[in-house]
């Protein structure tokens, strides 16, 4: 696997190594050491899930905030989706800026989101299949959400706003100054 940081602090692309033959191939998608070494620390994931979407469905921006914030290892099993991270640390010198990244069933890439982000994805594809892990549980009480469109960060999704597919709580989320604290 190889492991590549972007320009936000703590999240990685991670490619894996496929090893192709006449039946397929094999891959190891996720090995707790490799994974530790690549980004520098442990994580312990607790949770996985998994989500069926059709194309111009456009899911988040979420997070969860306090002592049930999460770090998600996110990849595509079936189709491909624009993945998106937003930096909310407060501190962070990259606050609201965001890392794109193209996930498919065909490039097999993963995506780190460490946390203190806010993430999201859009279906480009027919349909897709998503599976994600989580480091922690999820809470209800510690949801957040920031707008798809805020202005001040600025997402350029690639694709024609008038057929995104997006749930009522997620056309009213707050722009990223008046959402709710990560911490």
């Amino acid at each position: 696997m190889t492991f590549i940081e972007t320009k936000l602090k703590g999240c990685f692309i991670i490619e894996p190594s496929i090893f192709p033959d006449e039946r397929g191939y094999f891959m190891e998608s996720f090995n707790e050491n490799t994974f530790e070494k690549g980004i520098g620390h442990k994580v312990h994931f607790v949770q996985d899930n998994q989500s069926f979407s059709s194309k111009g469905v456009l899911r988040g921006l979420h997070y969860q905030t306090g002592i049930h914030a999460q770090a998600k290892l996110v990849r595509v099993l079936q189709g491909e989706v624009l993945d998106v991270a937003v930096d909310i640390r407060p501190d962070s010198p990259t606050y609201g800026q965001y890392e794109a990244v193209l996930l498919s069933s065909e490039n097999q890439r993963q995506f780190f989101v460490p946390r203190g982000f806010a993430h999201g994805f859009l279906v480009v594809s027919a349909t897709a299949t998503f599976f994600y892990k989580c480091d922690n549980f999820y809470n209800k009480e510690s949801e957040g959400g920031i707008l798809f469109n805020d202005p001040k960060i600025g997402i350029d999704w690639n694709f024609p706003l008038e057929q995104l597919l997006i749930s009522e709580k997620d056309k009213v989320q707050e722009t990223l100054e008046n959402a709710r604290k990560i911490w």
